[in-house]
C-alpha cells in the first residue's frame, strides 16, 4: 500500500519550504522556495518576497531584480507572468513559454488576416515576422525602450484589430502588446525595471541576451521534467492534476515529465498523490506561526485542489476568475483575510475562531506588515469580496 501523508504533514512542509515558518535570508532563497512568484500584479512580487524574508525590504527585491539580475520576470505557466531565479527561468522558457508562443502566434496571425482594422493584413505570417525583426532591431539599437518608443520606431506596431465585431464588448486596439508578448514568450526580449515605483507595470524592455546573458537552453522535455521535480520538492505531495494545472501542460506532457522524475505514489487522505522518491522523511512541525500573504501569492495559488488548507473560505477570499486575495495563514492553513486601507492601516478579519494565543500572533503580524509597507499603498489588481469589505 502507498505510504500515507497526513494533511498536517503537508502543512508542515509548506511552512518550512515556502519560508513562512522559517524566513529566508535572501530574496533568491525566498523565490526558490516557491519555485516562482506570481507577477501579473507587480506588487505581488515584492509583497510575496518580503513576507518570506527575515529582514523584509522592497530595496532588496529591486536589487535582485534590476541590479544583480539574479531574478527574471517572464511569461510562463498558464500564460501568466512570473518572477523566478535564472536557472528556473530557463526551464520555464523551454518547458512552458515556447509552447505558448507557438499557440499565440497562430492566433495573432489569424486575427491579422481576418480582423484587421480598417482592413486585413495580407500574408499575416510574413508581416508578423518582418515586424518582429524590425522591433527587435530597434530595441537593440536603443539598448532599452518602452512600448511607446518601439511603436515610434516601428509604426506597424500600431496596426489595429477589430475584436468581437457586433458584440456589446466590441473593441479596436493596437497589436503592440501582442507583438511584444510573442517576442517575450519566444525568449527574445525581457521586462526590465518599470517606469515609476515597484507597483507599476509599465516596463522598459531589453534584449534578453543583454539583460541576462548566458541563460542556458534546455530541451523542452528535459526542462519539463526538471520543472516537475522542483515543483514536487516545493509543493509535494500533491496529485498529478495539481502539477498539470500549475504548469498549464497537456496531460501527455505531464505524464512524460513524471515518467522521467519517477515520483512515489502516496495516499493523501484517500486521494492519490505524488512525492519525490528521496523526500519521504516527515518534516517536523514548526512552532506556531502566522503569515499575511498578498493577493496572488504562490502558496495560496500553488495547488488546484485547495480544501486541505483553504477550508470553507473560498467565497470570501477568491474572485470569480479564481484569483486569490490577501490571506492570513496560521500553521499551514488559511484562517482569514486582510487589506491595506488608504490610511496605511492593515485591516483584517479572522474567518474562524483561532484562540487567544493565535490571535495575539495575528495582531503582531499585522503590525509588522504595516511597518515595512511604509508610505506605499498597493491595491490588488484583482479585488476579492473580503478585501473590498475591509477597505470600504
Amino acid at each position: 500500500m502507498p505510504p500515507k501523508i497526513s494533511t498536517q504533514q503537508r502543512r508542515a512542509r509548506l511552512a518550512v519550504r515556502h519560508h513562512l515558518a522559517a524566513p529566508a535570508a535572501t530574496v533568491e532563497d525566498a523565490v526558490a522556495g516557491v519555485v516562482a512568484l506570481h507577477a501579473t500584479d507587480p506588487a505581488t512580487v515584492h509583497l510575496s518576497a518580503c513576507a518570506r524574508l527575515a529582514a523584509p525590504a522592497i530595496a532588496s527585491v529591486e536589487q535582485a531584480l534590476y541590479e544583480d539580475r539574479t531574478l527574471l520576470r517572464l511569461l510562463g505557466m498558464r500564460r501568466t507572468v512570473f518572477v523566478t531565479g535564472l536557472d528556473t527561468a530557463a526551464l520555464v522558457q523551454a518547458g512552458c513559454s515556447a509552447d505558448i508562443e507557438v499557440k499565440q502566434r497562430k492566433l495573432l496571425e489569424q486575427h491579422l488576416g481576418q480582423q484587421g482594422h480598417p482592413e486585413n493584413v495580407p500574408e499575416p505570417a510574413k508581416w508578423l515576422r518582418d515586424v518582429e525583426a524590425s522591433v527587435e532591431a530597434a530595441l537593440r539599437a536603443r539598448g532599452s525602450a518602452t512600448a511607446q518608443q518601439l511603436s515610434e520606431d516601428e509604426p506597424r506596431l500600431r496596426q489595429q484589430l477589430l475584436m468581437a465585431a457586433g458584440k456589446p464588448y466590441e473593441a479596436i486596439g493596437n497589436v503592440t502588446s501582442r507583438v511584444l508578448f510573442l517576442l517575450a514568450a519566444g525568449g527574445r526580449i525581457a521586462r526590465g525595471r518599470p517606469r515609476g515605483s515597484w507597483i507599476s507595470s509599465q516596463y522598459v524592455w531589453h534584449p534578453l541576451d543583454s539583460w541576462v546573458p548566458g541563460l542556458p537552453a534546455w530541451d523542452a522535455e528535459e526542462a519539463r521534467a526538471e520543472l516537475a521535480r522542483r515543483w514536487l520538492r516545493a509543493y509535494g505531495p500533491a496529485p498529478a492534476s495539481d502539477l498539470r494545472w500549475w504548469t498549464g501542460w497537456t496531460a501527455g506532457q505531464t505524464k512524460k515529465a513524471l515518467a522521467v522524475v519517477k515520483p512515489v505514489e502516496v495516499d493523501l487522505d484517500g486521494v492519490p498523490g505524488l512525492l519525490l522518491a528521496d523526500d519521504l522523511e516527515p518534516v517536523p512541525p514548526s512552532p506556531p506561526w502566522v503569515a499575511f500573504l498578498p493577493a496572488l501569492d504562490p502558496t495560496a495559488m500553488g495547488w488546484q485542489e485547495r480544501d486541505w488548507y483553504l477550508g470553507a473560505h473560498r467565497p470570501a477570499l477568491f474572485d470569480r476568475s479564481g484569483n486569490v486575495g490577501p490571506t492570513i495563514w496560521l500553521d499551514g492553513r488559511v484562517v482569514g483575510g486582510w487589506a491595506q486601507r488608504a490610511s496605511g492601516e492593515i485591516a483584517f478579519r479572522l474567518l474562524e475562531d483561532v484562540g487567544s494565543e493565535a490571535s495575539v500572533l495575528v495582531e503582531a503580524e499585522a503590525d509588522r506588515c504595516a511597518g515595512w509597507y511604509g508610505e506605499v499603498r498597493a491595491v490588488p489588481r484583482f479585488r476579492t469580496p473580503l478585501e473590498r469589505e475591509l477597505t470600504a
